[in-house]
């Protein structure tokens, strides 16, 4: 289960934040998980759950935001339907992949003295 790779590479970045503002406690850990990024959001909670514990995030809540996929035309940048063809419906160009992939470290809420 890669989530707790995952989980362990975002509690590294929070301690370096921690470390930063000379942090004494996390309280909220707030992240966004693309919908095709390959990341399954309960177990990713359940991970950081049983991970967090020898942190200075044992306390955290981890806030998980799912971010929906979204195509765009490469060429004219307008968005392409979910469900439509990989195709530009104006000027024909291929559509790229805008977002839903990303896993992403939106905030640390912590206490700071």
């Amino acid at each position: 289960m890669h989530e707790y790779s995952i989980v362990s590479a975002l509690l590294d970045r929070v301690d370096d934040a921690v470390r930063l503002h000379g942090a004494t406690a996390v309280h909220r850990i707030r992240v966004q998980i693309g919908e095709l990024s390959g990341v399954e959001t309960g177990l990713l909670h359940e991970a950081f759950l049983m991970v967090r514990g020898s942190t200075v995030s044992a306390e955290a809540e981890l806030e998980i935001t799912a971010v929906e996929a979204q195509w765009r035309c490469a060429m004219c940048n307008r968005i392409v339907a979910r469900g439509e063809r990989l195709s530009c419906p104006n000027c024909g160009a291929t559509a790229r992949l805008a977002k839903g992939s990303e896993i992403l470290l939106e905030r640390v809420e912590m206490e700071v003295p």
